[in-house]
């Protein structure tokens, strides 16, 4: 399994899910629920979002085919996301692309059980993580070990989400806000970087400036 394919997935995975800002979503909207409900809605919500995820993975390719969108497109487009979604992270901002809007946290409060909605889809399976996953897998296209480390890097963040979900509340009251924040910002420079990466490489691929290599 390639290393470097690995942890840029893995680093790109805990910026656009984000368990940390999950984790006190989901503090919030169960604070009213039993410690097994708790459970149970962590688990199906996890799966569901993974799933979801692992779609895109095995069919986002067939998809951009589809509509005809390029890799140089989606390199540049991605990039473009994943930098808005850093910027967001390193100011402490609440971003539409890996969190709810206050329409669809008003929608949740109001429903016993939130697995699906808003868990598994948009706070795991959000267009953030969507985009980064097609992205990923196709950056990786025709090589089997490199698409598996991005898989890879998918299921350790997902495996951490639920763990982090099932101690939500007390990990919210040991770690506070302030820590949670601070580890948000170091991920949001990392992928501040590797957002811009990725718009200088569909850009250098799309043909667009000739003899750029």
């Amino acid at each position: 399994m390639p290393l470097d394919t690995f942890l840029i997935a893995l680093t790109t995975y805990f910026a656009t899910i984000g368990p940390a800002d999950i984790v006190v979503l989901f503090a919030a909207l169960t604070a009213g629920a039993t410690a097994k409900e708790r459970r149970a809605m962590a688990l199906k919500g996890t799966v569901i979002g993974g799933l979801v995820l692992l779609f895109f993975a095995l069919f986002g390719e067939a998809i951009l085919h589809i509509f005809g969108i390029g890799l140089p497109a989606l390199r540049a487009a991605g990039g473009i996301l994943l930098l808005l979604i850093s910027i967001d992270m390193v100011f402490a901002r609440d971003s539409s692309a890996t969190s709810t809007t206050d329409e669809e946290n008003a929608e949740a409060a109001s429903s016993n059980d939130i697995s699906v909605f808003p868990l598994a889809t948009p706070l795991i399976a959000g267009p953030g993580a969507i985009g980064a996953t097609i992205l990923l897998i196709a950056d990786a296209s025709g090589e089997p070990a490199r698409q598996a480390a991005v898989v890879g890097g998918l299921m350790i963040i997902l495996m951490a989400t639920y763990v982090l979900l099932l101690g939500a509340t007390q990990l919210q009251k040991i770690l506070g806000v302030t820590i949670l924040h601070v580890v948000s910002r170091v991920v949001g420079v990392l992928l501040a970087a590797l957002s811009i990466q990725f718009i200088f490489d569909g850009i250098r691929t799309s043909g667009l400036i000739p003899g750029l290599t």
